[in-house]
Order: structure tokens, then sequence, then C-alpha cells
């Protein structure tokens, strides 16, 4: 079943497993493409991808500073590894278009026009996070690693190319995926899954889970989880106020 017939089911309908099934292989198939096809236009800008990642380093130690390479293999496959994530980054609008489509399959036309709206702003949230954690959270979380080193341990902080680019990296993945709560609570609340008066009583409950899940996916560092922690609750709290400011509008129609 092609694209168009899945986007013209009848309100009263559904969608049996095997649909599903097939919705999502295409919409991976298609996600994937777009993954690759990014994937390769960073290759060939891999260098100056890597160069941009640097600068908080560079900051950090100094402009003489270089990162070193303790494998004959490690810039290689570090280099692959930060095409791979930066394509992932680059073709973002499409593969969340992919994921917001299938998640429309099953819903009734009412709802799908909030996954359009969803779409975009998924895209942009998510490059906002990678480059939220670049400017601004990396030369924090490393000037401190730096300065504990020196002054708690007393020891010299030479980072490797393939440690730094794994820590940069797959930060800038987790801070992009972690800018998605305005638009889950938004869905959520739209499809009528939580309340807006749940939602307004569970901060405290939130709070708390925020800084738990903070502390699983960052370094074992206080700077990185607490820069991670407060924008996710302000962003929880974006996503309650993009509620209320919705549902008002639709009380005054």
């Amino acid at each position: 079943m092609g694209d168009k017939n899945k986007t013209n089911i009848p309100r009263n309908s559904t969608m049996s497993l095997g649909d599903h099934l097939e919705e999502l292989r295409i919409r991976l198939i298609l996600a994937l493409v777009g993954l690759v096809a990014g994937t390769v236009i960073c290759l060939f800008l891999g260098s100056k991808i890597i160069a941009f990642i640097e600068i908080p380093y560079i900051n950090t130690m100094g402009q003489g500073a270089r990162l070193q390479t303790l494998a004959p293999a490690d810039g290689f496959v570090s280099y692959i590894k930060i095409s791979l994530i930066a394509g992932l980054i680059l073709s973002s609008p499409w593969v969340f278009y992919q994921i917001w489509m299938f998640v429309s399959a099953g819903l009734y036309p009412q709802e799908k026009r909030y996954v359009r709206m969803a779409i975009p702003f998924s895209a942009v949230l998510f490059i906002a996070g990678a480059l939220f954690f670049i400017f601004l959270v990396a030369p924090i979380t490393l000037g401190f690693l730096v300065k504990f080193n020196k002054n708690v341990l007393g020891v010299s902080s030479n980072f490797t190319f393939q440690n730094y680019l794994s820590f940069v990296s797959s930060l800038m993945l987790v801070f992009g995926v972690a800018f998605q709560t305005p638009i889950a609570i938004f869905f959520l609340n739209k499809a009528s899954l939580v309340s807006l008066s749940t939602l307004k009583n569970s901060r405290k409950y939130v709070l708390l889970s925020i800084f738990i899940i903070a502390a699983m996916v960052t370094p074992p560092d206080v700077i990185s989880q607490v820069t991670l922690a407060i924008p996710l609750y302000l962003l929880f709290e974006l996503g309650i106020l993009i509620c209320k400011l919705s549902n008002t509008k639709k009380e005054q129609r």
C-alpha cells in the first residue's frame, strides 16, 4: 500500500498490524536514504566539521593545543563516526519528517495537522540542542574538567582525538533529542494522552526525573548534568506554555 492510500484513511477506520509494519518499513528506508545522503556530504566536509567541533577544545586548552591519536586507525574511525553524526544532524529535517509521518499514519485527521506542525519544529529544536551543547555547554564542561584535573588531581589534560570526538558527538545527540521535549508534551496533550492539569501537577516529579536522566546520559560531572537538566526543565515548562496558549486559542473560537 502506497503513501497516498495511507494518508487518506477514513476517520472511522483503523490500520492493521501489517499496514503499520509496512508503513514503518517504508519510513525507515526513506529515513536511511536521507541519512546516507547527509553522511556522504559530510564525508567530503569532514575536516571542516572536525575543526568546528574542536573550537571548544582549542578555546579551553589554548591556540597551540592539538588532539592526539594513540592507535593507527583512531583518526579514520573518528572521522567516519563524526561524519555519520553530522550527517544525521544535516538530514534531521528529512528524518524527523519520516518519523512524524509514521506516527500520523495511525491518527485521526484532526490530529494529523498537529503532526504537520511538529515536523519543522522538531528539526529546528534538534539542531538547536546540538549547537547549544557546542557553543555553551562544551566550553563550560571542558573548562571544569581541565581545572579539576589540574587543581584537584594534579594531572595534565591530554585528550585523545577519538575520546574527545566521542564525548562531543554523543552529547550533541543527547542535547538534540532532549530539546524535543516541548514537541513531545504538545503532541501528548493534543492527542488527549496527558491533560494540562496533569502536566502542571507533575512538576516536582518531572524535575526529579530530569536530574536522574541527566545524571544517566551525561559524563559523571556535575556541570554536564546541571547544564542538561536546567534546559530540559525549561523546555518542559515551554511545552506546558505552548499547550496552554493552544487551548486558550481553541476555547476562543
